[in-house]
Parts: structure tokens; C-alpha cells; sequence
């Protein structure tokens, strides 16, 4: 998996719901990850580390299991 696309696609998803507010944004994306990223996705992402991962995209990373 390219982890430049991932966070580009997470940073995506963590932009469309920065309006309902941070933590609401964060509980959202993390919600649409977890439905819609295939397991090997959320790996990849998760080690590549974060370090182009907008805040709220990151506190959603944070929250999946």
C-alpha cells in the first residue's frame, strides 16, 4: 500500500468533517475508516508513522483499534 495515498485520503475524509468541530471530526473519520479501509490499509497507514497526517486525521488514526 502507498502510505503517500492513504494519509492524502485520510487527510480527505478528516477535511469533509472538520466542520462539525475537532472531536466530532476525529469520532467521524475514525466511524468511515473502519467501515470503509480494508484491515491492510489501516496497517499500512499506522506504520508509516503519521507524520503527514493533518491533526484531526491523526486523532482519528488514534481511535481505531
Amino acid at each position: 500500500m502507498d502510505v503517500a495515498h492513504l494519509t492524502l485520503m485520510a487527510n480527505q475524509i478528516a477535511r469533509n468533517f472538520a466542520v462539525q468541530g475537532d472531536e466530532r471530526a476525529a469520532a467521524a473519520t475514525a466511524e468511515h475508516i473502519t467501515l470503509f479501509w480494508d484491515p491492510r490499509m489501516k496497517a499500512a497507514i499506522r506504520a508509516g508513522g503519521g507524520a503527514d497526517l493533518s491533526p484531526i486525521a491523526a486523532a482519528a488514526l488514534s481511535r481505531l483499534d
